[in-house]
């Protein structure tokens, strides 16, 4: 699969749920995790992440919506339970981006939907744990941008098989003359 991906939250507060999106994170493959204004101690975390993924991707931490850095090209993309929101099963998940969630019987705050690019939803009735969402949203992620084969259209059919990749004709890029 092309492109990276990251996610983060902003103003959580429970480590359980840290710790299980992060987990989370590091089992779908992204390349970093991020906090904004997160209220939890490095010691709790570590009792609620079983895969220690702060040792396995890097995870930064930013005080405020305005400190929070994000690589060149990296989409900002919230996922927030508004009117106006994408619906995510119709979102055209960008090859970089950095997914944020809001905290813990919370919305995203004002100041980071602004510098959010996108704004998807998944929808539901009513919004569902930080953790739960933040695997929905990484394996909608993998489904989209992955390759794999398509499904099935019936309950006995069997999915269809990609078709081979074919190579092209050699192309020269530079337009240099030698």
């Amino acid at each position: 699969m092309r492109g990276f991906f990251g996610i983060g939250v902003e103003r959580i507060s429970k480590a359980m749920n840290l710790g299980n999106l992060m987990r989370s994170a590091n089992a779908f493959g992204a390349s970093f995790f991020f906090t904004v204004a997160a209220d939890i101690s490095e010691r709790s975390l570590r009792h609620a992440d079983t895969s220690d993924a702060p040792d396995q991707l890097p995870v930064y931490r930013f005080d405020s919506v305005g400190e929070l850095l994000l690589p060149r090209g990296c989409q900002l993309v919230g996922v927030e339970l508004t009117d106006e929101a994408e619906a995510l099963p119709s979102f055209y998940h960008p090859a970089a981006a950095a997914y944020v969630l809001g905290p813990e019987r919370g919305s995203l705050s004002p100041e980071m939907l602004a510098r959010c690019d996108r704004v998807v939803k998944i929808p539901m009735k009513f919004c569902v744990n930080v953790g739960t969402a933040g695997a929905i949203v990484m394996y909608d992620r993998l489904l989209a941008r992955g390759r794999f084969e398509h499904r099935a259209t019936s309950s006995l059919g069997r999915p269809e098989p990609r078709p081979a990749h074919v190579h092209g004709p050699v192309r020269i890029r530079s337009t240099k003359k030698v």
